[in-house]
C-alpha cells in the first residue's frame, strides 16, 4: 500500500522574514528623501489654507454686509461709481449717478447693492445689472443695454411722450441715443401699455414685428426706409401687421413668418404700382402667392378695377386716407 503524503508547511512570503531596521540607521539618502516629501506636504497645505483665506477674504468683500474689513476701510468715502456697459451701449456715468443718487460721502459698505441694482434696472433701457464691491472706495456696475426696434407715441401724464421699443416688449423713454438714428425707427401702432419700473411693457407679443423689421433691414433697406408706422391691432386676432408706408401705401403682412418672399412680393408690386395714377393702394400679403391690392382713386375718379397677372389678382378699390402723423395712444 502507497504511504499518504505528510502535511505541506503553510507558503511562506518576504513579509515573514524579520527586519529589525531602525530609524536612526536609514541611510542618508533616506533621510532626505523623507524629509523632502514632509517639505512637499507641508507646502500644499499652506497653499491650501492660503487660497480658503482669500476666498473667504473676496465672499466678505462682496457680499452685502461685509464681516471681516479693517476698519480704515470702512472710512473711506466712495469714488464715483464705474459704469461698463455694452461695446455699442450709449447710458454714461452722469446717467449712473442719477439713477444711483448716492449721498456724498458714503462709504462702500454702507450701500446696499440689491436695492442699488432694483434702481438701475428701473429704467427699462437696462437689461441686465451686476454691481460689485471693490474695497476700499469703488463700486463697478457693470450692465447690458436693450435696443430699440420701433417708437411709440404715448400720452403720459397729459403730456404726449416718445418711447423706445425693444424686441421683448419694453417701452422705456431713452438716454443718450442718437437723434437721427431714432429717427429711421418705424412708429408702433394698435397695442396697450402696462407700468413697469420707469417705464411700460407691451401686452402683446412684439417679436413678430422685431423679426419683420429686422428681415426689412436686411433684405430690403431700400423698402424699410419709406415705413412710416406698423399696426399691430389685427396681430392676436388675424396674425397679420398693418404696415403704412410714407408715400401712403398700407402693406398687411402675414405674422406667421416667410418674410423674405412677403418683402420680394411687396418689391416687385410697389415698382409697378408707383407707376399709376391712384395714390394710396393696400397690398396684402396674407394670402401667399394671391395678392390683393385695393387703391385709392383720386377723388370723384370712380375707378374699380381688375387686372389679371399670373397667379395673382389685383382688385382696386376706395381706402381710408394713410397717417401723415406717429400714431397717438390714450392716457397712461
Amino acid at each position: 500500500m502507497k504511504p499518504e503524503h505528510p502535511e505541506l508547511p503553510p507558503a511562506r512570503t518576504w513579509r515573514d522574514i524579520a527586519q529589525p531596521v531602525r530609524p536612526g540607521a536609514m541611510s542618508r539618502g533616506g533621510r532626505w528623501r523623507l524629509a523632502l516629501a514632509l517639505t512637499r506636504t507641508a507646502a500644499v497645505g499652506a497653499l491650501l489654507g492660503a487660497v480658503g483665506w482669500g476666498a473667504w477674504t473676496v465672499t466678505c468683500a462682496v457680499s452685502n454686509e461685509p464681516r471681516a474689513v479693517p476698519a480704515a476701510a470702512k472710512a473711506v468715502a466712495l469714488r464715483p461709481p464705474e459704469l461698463r456697459t455694452d461695446s455699442d451701449g450709449v447710458l454714461d456715468a452722469e446717467w449712473l449717478a442719477r439713477m444711483l443718487a448716492l449721498p456724498k460721502g458714503v462709504t462702500l459698505t454702507e450701500l446696499n447693492l440689491d436695492r442699488l441694482r432694483a434702481r438701475v434696472l428701473a429704467d427699462l433701457q437696462v437689461r441686465t445689472a451686476t454691481l460689485t464691491r471693490q474695497f476700499p472706495d469703488r463700486l463697478l456696475v457693470k450692465i447690458t443695454e436693450r435696443s430699440p426696434v420701433a417708437r411709440l407715441r404715448a400720452e403720459v401724464g397729459g403730456e404726449q411722450r416718445d418711447l423706445l421699443v425693444a424686441r421683448d416688449g419694453a417701452a422705456y423713454f431713452g438716454t443718450g441715443y442718437d437723434p437721427a438714428g431714432l429717427a429711421t425707427l418705424p412708429w408702433i401702432d394698435g397695442v396697450a401699455l402696462a407700468r413697469e419700473g420707469l417705464g411700460f411693457r407691451i401686452t402683446a407679443d412684439v417679436e413678430p414685428l422685431a423679426r419683420l423689421l429686422a428681415d426689412a433691414q436686411f433684405a430690403a433697406p431700400h423698402l424699410y426706409r419709406d415705413w412710416h408706422s406698423v399696426s399691430l391691432s389685427r396681430l392676436a386676432a388675424d396674425r397679420a401687421m398693418d404696415v403704412t408706408m410714407k408715400s401712403g401705401a398700407v402693406v398687411a403682412f402675414s405674422a406667421q413668418g416667410g418674410y423674405y418672399l412677403q418683402l420680394a412680393y411687396l418689391d416687385y408690386f410697389a415698382s409697378r404700382i408707383a407707376q399709376l395714377p391712384f395714390p394710396s393702394p393696400r397690398i396684402d400679403l396674407t394670402l401667399g402667392r394671391d395678392v390683393p391690392i385695393s387703391i385709392q382713386p383720386a377723388p370723384g375718379a370712380g375707378v374699380r378695377l381688375r387686372v389679371p397677372q399670373t397667379g395673382t389678382a389685383l382688385l382696386y378699390s376706395v381706402l381710408s386716407p394713410s397717417h401723415s402723423s406717429p400714431p397717438s395712444k390714450r392716457e397712461l
